[in-house]
């Protein structure tokens, strides 16, 4: 399926099989503290939003107006895996934990799922498909990347709050060289994903 603008995305690809149908996608599964969120949305095909789009290529303020339209016309559900069972299962597997809660969040079950990426999680419970960038091109996945994206920001805009050195409010936890710096001088907090290699790297270097 090709990348497709803002504008042009539709509910085609939900409306090829059977519904409801809901899109999942996550957020956080690069950054160095913080959970992983995973969203999933099932849209009303009689109220879809206007200017749905991946979440990385809209603005704050354009995510934050879509996140609140969304959760007034669509059924959402979110899920998210914290740092102790990402450093215990690895991100990958916490991504398909995180995904997996944000389906049995739902309010309905879906008949099926279209999520973002090349592979399906195992034991969704539901038939599900992989859509590469279909963050891009699937109405139901973008508002997933949406409802994903700004639910991980605030929740490390909340963080923020208790460990303000390191600028999680601005960085969401991902290794810029600012966080870098905080961590060289404040030390890993316990947000702070130590199986990933620079935490790890930083946690042996002090031990040492």
């Amino acid at each position: 399926m090709s990348s497709r603008t803002t504008e042009m995305l539709d509910f085609s690809a939900e409306r090829a099989g059977a519904l409801p149908c809901a899109g999942v996608d996550e957020a956080g599964r690069g950054p160095w503290a913080g959970p992983v969120v995973a969203a999933a949305v099932v849209l009303d095909p009689g109220r879809l939003p206007q200017g749905l789009g991946d979440s990385k290529k809209l603005t704050a303020a354009r995510r934050v107006s879509l996140f609140e339209v969304l959760g007034a016309c669509a059924e959402i559900g979110v899920g998210r895996a914290e740092v102790d069972e990402i450093d215990s299962l690895g991100i990958l597997r916490a991504n398909d934990l995180a995904m997996r809660r944000a389906l049995a969040a739902l309010p309905l079950a879906p008949a099926r799922v279209l999520i973002d990426g090349n592979r399906v999680p195992p034991q969704l419970g539901f038939p599900a498909e992989a859509i590469v960038r279909g963050d891009g091109a699937v109405a139901s996945i973008a508002a997933a990347s949406i409802i994903a994206k700004v639910t991980r920001d605030r929740i490390m805009a909340e963080h923020a709050i208790e460990f303000p050195q390191y600028g999680w409010e601005r960085n969401a936890g991902y290794g810029t060289a600012a966080h870098r710096a905080a961590l060289a001088q404040h030390g890993v907090t316990p947000l702070h994903r130590r199986s990933f290699a620079p935490i790890h790297k930083m946690l042996c270097e002090g031990s040492t």
